[in-house]
């Protein structure tokens, strides 16, 4: 069982994290990817990092590559990222990936890759966390999915944005290198963690998933995959869809409207859909508080 950790030297993010995780633990070179060393964690030797030389959102089928070359089975892909946004707002994001409608930005259209719903909250939590014991003025959250590449196993970004100025920074990307590093201390996979956590699949709200980021905050649930409005909207979000993003997200357990950014009439007709198909609707009264 194998963790994959994977930066890109194309991503200035993506290379800050990957030398701050460098920077602030032990690792022994273990071949070459890419015509770039392969590090393994000195002391969990089943986290492996690799280093790819173009855009990680267009490299398909990583994880098959990485069987075939180096002959390990991971687990778990681990994308070190920078994000882009027109507001330019500093953030620190994770988020799943996939396409719900056409594959603009990698991956493939509708198709969903498996999530890794109770890794990726811990994260986001250990972000913050790690972000407190600074100065620095950045928002955590969660993104909702929409991006690709296709791979098949269970998959999470964890990005600095918004622009080339955070980027190159290397402190927020210091502080993801250390939420990380201890996030992988206690946990490795999905299976890991107390059966307990319910994990939900989000539905409505917009890009930086307001509501979902801050019941995560509160509350002891994981979020796997998240459905923006802008898609519910345009008519995307067919029960086909809605099929397919429940069965990307592993031990899901039902749904979490952000009702607020949702009309009334899409909040009965998906409250019926789900009826129909015997899928839990949550309320925040219904999960319990973080301890």
């Amino acid at each position: 069982m194998v963790v994959l950790i994977i930066s890109s030297s194309e991503d200035p993010a993506s290379t800050n994290m990957k030398k701050s995780l460098m920077e602030q633990t032990a690792w022994e070179e273990h071949g070459t990817f890419y015509d770039t060393p392969i590090y393994r964690h000195a002391t969990d030797t089943s986290v492996i990092m690799v280093t790819i030389p173009d855009k990680k959102i267009r490299h398909e089928n990583l994880d098959k590559e990485v069987h075939d070359q180096l002959h390990l089975d991971p687990q778990i892909a681990i994308f070190l990222s920078r994000h882009r946004s027109k507001m330019g707002e500093p953030t620190l994001t994770v988020h799943p990936i996939g396409n719900y409608n056409q594959a603009e930005f990698g991956g493939q259209p509708k198709t969903l890759i498996p999530a890794a719903p109770r890794m990726m909250t811990h994260l986001l939590r250990l972000i913050k966390k790690t972000l407190q014991t600074t100065d620095l003025p950045y928002q955590v959250c969660y993104e909702v999915t929409h991006h690709g590449p296709v791979v098949h196993i269970p998959t999470l970004f964890v990005e600095v944005g918004s622009t080339e100025a955070q980027w190159h920074q290397q402190q927020p990307a210091a502080v993801i290198a250390t939420a990380l590093l201890q996030l992988l201390s206690q946990y490795h996979y999905e299976e890991d963690y107390p059966s307990d956590i319910p994990v939900l699949v989000g539905l409505g709200g917009g890009h930086y998933a307001p509501r979902f980021t801050d019941v995560a905050f509160q509350k002891n649930v994981a979020f796997g995959h998240m459905i923006p409005s802008y898609h519910i909207d345009t008519g995307a979000i067919t029960w086909d869809i809605i099929e397919r993003t429940l069965a990307a997200t592993p031990n899901v357990q039902g749904v979490y409207f952000h009702k607020k950014a949702l009309k009334k009439s899409q909040i009965t007709e998906y409250k019926q859909l789900f009826r129909e198909h015997n899928i839990r609707v949550f309320s925040s009264t219904e999960l319990a508080d973080l301890s």
